[in-house]
């Protein structure tokens, strides 16, 4: 099971990714732009993802997704980390995120990251 240090290392290794703390809490950015947070008790990440997709992703995995209320508004979901199987799961997931805040010129750079879903 996942967890904040898998979170770190695995966020970190995405290329031009930087950690800030920004509401007294981890943030993970690529060029400037977040693509995911360690908030709270740090057993959860947030990270982007689409509201048309979002909405399915926690009515299929409730157990492992959810909407907090305060970002309801916003394209990012919660995921529990006690809930991905392994490193595999949280690195698709924030390899995911990463791509949807990702400049044109790292998804070009990166081909092997591939480019965000339309």
């Amino acid at each position: 099971m996942p967890d904040a240090e898998d979170v770190r290392r695995i966020a970190l290794a995405l290329p031009d990714t930087t950690e800030k703390i920004a509401w007294s809490m981890p943030t993970f950015r690529v060029a400037g732009k977040m693509f995911a947070t360690l908030p709270e008790d740090e057993t959860s990440i947030a990270v982007r993802c689409p509201k048309e997709e979002r909405d399915e992703l926690v009515l299929s995995e409730p157990q492992k997704f959810w909407i907090a209320g305060h970002e309801a508004q916003f394209a990012w979901v919660r995921v529990r980390l006690t809930a991905l199987e392994d490193d595999g799961e949280l690195g698709d997931i924030l390899a995911d995120s990463w791509r949807q805040a990702a400049p044109t010129r790292l998804l070009e750079a990166y081909p092997e990251l591939g480019l965000p879903a339309e």
